[in-house]
Order: C-alpha cells, then sequence, then structure tokens
C-alpha cells in the first residue's frame, strides 16, 4: 500500500501498520537542502511499508525540535513540548484499523518529545515503535552520512560543489558547548562532519540497513 495520502478511506480499512515519518526544517550546511531530515524519513517508512505486510506510511511531520539551529536561515522548530503533543493527538487519531504505529524519526532534535509521547501514549493503552536514525559509525550532522544518504535518494538536491567538512572533533569534546550554544556555537558552517566523501553507494548502503531495522521492528511488535 505504501503511502496513505494515495487511498481512499475505504482502501485504508486494509493497512494493519502505520509508519509515521518525523522529520525537521533545519539547516544542514552549505550543501544540504532544509528538509533533509524529513526526506530521509519519509523515503526509509515508505521503503519498509513496501516490504511491511499491510504496512502504510502517513505523510511526514516535517517541524520538529530544532532549537539548537536557530541563528541558521531557514530552520523552523516548534520544540519539544508542542512536537510531544502533537504526536500523541496523532496517535490518538489514527483509526483502531492500525495493529501496530511506528514513529520513524529522522532528526536527532526530536528524541526527547517521542519519548514522552511514548510515556503518555502507552499509558493511555496506545503504544508505539520507534526508530530513529543512527549509525554507530556516521558522523552527527550534515557529514559523510547524510550526505551520502541524500545522494542516493536525490542527487540532484545535494550541492556537492559547495560541500566543505565542518567540526570534526568527537562529539563528546564539544557536547557540553553545543547544549548551552547550539550549532552555532560550534561550527560557523553548521556541518559535524566532513561530506566531501560522500557517494551514493554508501547512501544506499545505509538506507537498505535502516530499511531494513523499521521493517524487523514493525514485524515483531505485538499487536
Amino acid at each position: 500500500m505504501a503511502r496513505l495520502c494515495d487511498h481512499t478511506t475505504e482502501e485504508v480499512g486494509a493497512a494493519r501498520v502505520l509508519l509515521l515519518p518525523l522529520g525537521s526544517t533545519e539547516q544542514h550546511g552549505p550543501h544540504l537542502p532544509l528538509d533533509t531530515d524529513t526526506v530521509i524519513a519519509t523515503t526509509v517508512a515508505e521503503r519498509a511499508a513496501a516490504i511491511v505486510p499491510a504496512g502504510i506510511a502517513a505523510p511526514a511531520f516535517p517541524i520538529g525540535a530544532a532549537g539548537e539551529h536557530a541563528g541558521f536561515a531557514g530552520t523552523l522548530s516548534i520544540g519539544t513540548d508542542v512536537l510531544a503533543a502533537a504526536i500523541v493527538e496523532i496517535i490518538r487519531t489514527a483509526g483502531s484499523e492500525f495493529d501496530r504505529i511506528v514513529v520513524v524519526n529522522g532528526h536527532g532534535g526530536n528524541v526527547d518529545a517521542v519519548g514522552a509521547a511514548a510515556k503518555i501514549c502507552e499509558y493511555e493503552g496506545r503504544p508505539f515503535g520507534v526508530w530513529h536514525a543512527r549509525l554507530a559509525d556516521g558522523d552527527a550532522h550534515a557529514g559523510d552520512a547524510e550526505t551520502s544518504v541524500m545522494l542516493a535518494i536525490d542527487a540532484g538536491r545535494v550541492r556537492m560543489e559547495r560541500a566543505e567538512p565542518g567540526v570534526t572533533a568527537p562529539t563528546v569534546e564539544i557536547i557540553d558547548e553545543l547544549r548551552s550554544g547550539g550549532l552555532a556555537a560550534v561550527t560557523p558552517n553548521g556541518v559535524l562532519g566532513d561530506p566531501t566523501c560522500a557517494t551514493p553507494k554508501r547512501g544506499e548502503q545505509i538506507l537498505a540497513r535502516w530499511v531494513d531495522e523499521v521493517v524487523v521492528l514493525s514485524e515483531n511488535m505485538e499487536p
């Protein structure tokens, strides 16, 4: 079924697993579009929905908790509390036809909101699964990993001629300054990592791994 919005209400009745992409609208350095996290979350959700039996992907929620990117043009944020409330309302109104719901989160700044929403929904008897876009060997923001994934999804939207390294120090070394002053305090170009070596091949490998993770989570959740 793949995409919720392609169907009528009668057709959606056949769906059993809802995948909700959660993104962000924020700076991604001089080379990636502002909707990078939303595009990645949507792609992972839709590819997984095409594999999961009776799976369907909701439209992405495109503005998240991105206050750490304040000071960079184009960044929008609704904050943790508002985002958590929005997720709760979406889960509450999702129909009883969905046995399982999985939030597919593409932005690290949304983690606290997702966690808060999960606690409320579990208390109300509507628990949902959660997947976050993470790589143990990946850089933190707009670097090799995200740039590679975007090259695999839509290379025409990546300005590789503008790609340049940002701060490449380990996150643990800059985390205190990052928390207190946001990305603008630690990286003038908004990049954490080095996107110059990104490739579409690596991007497809990352996407395949992420889609598989979401599929496994979706299929193993208790209905």
